[in-house]
C-alpha cells in the first residue's frame, strides 16, 4: 500500500465520516458536509500538488537485484 492508494481510500471515509461527526457535535448538515468537503478536497489537493506523483524511471542499477 503506498501513499496514493491511502489517499483514496481516505477521502470517502472523511467526506462520510467527518459528516457524521459534525453532525452529531450539533452541526446543521448544510454546514457539516461543506466542511468535510473541504477536508476531502485538500487531501486531494495535498497528494496532486505537494506530493506530487513521479514517473520512476527505471535505470541499469535499480534493475539490479541487491540483497
Amino acid at each position: 500500500m503506498n501513499y496514493y492508494d491511502l489517499v483514496l481510500g481516505l477521502i470517502p471515509l472523511a467526506l462520510l465520516g467527518l459528516t457524521a461527526l459534525l453532525t452529531t457535535a450539533g452541526f446543521a448538515l448544510t454546514a457539516a458536509v461543506p466542511l468535510a468537503g473541504t477536508i476531502s478536497a485538500g487531501m486531494i489537493g495535498h497528494a496532486m500538488f505537494v506530493r506530487t506523483p513521479t514517473d520512476v524511471v527505471e535505470t541499469p542499477a535499480t534493475l539490479v537485484e541487491t540483497r
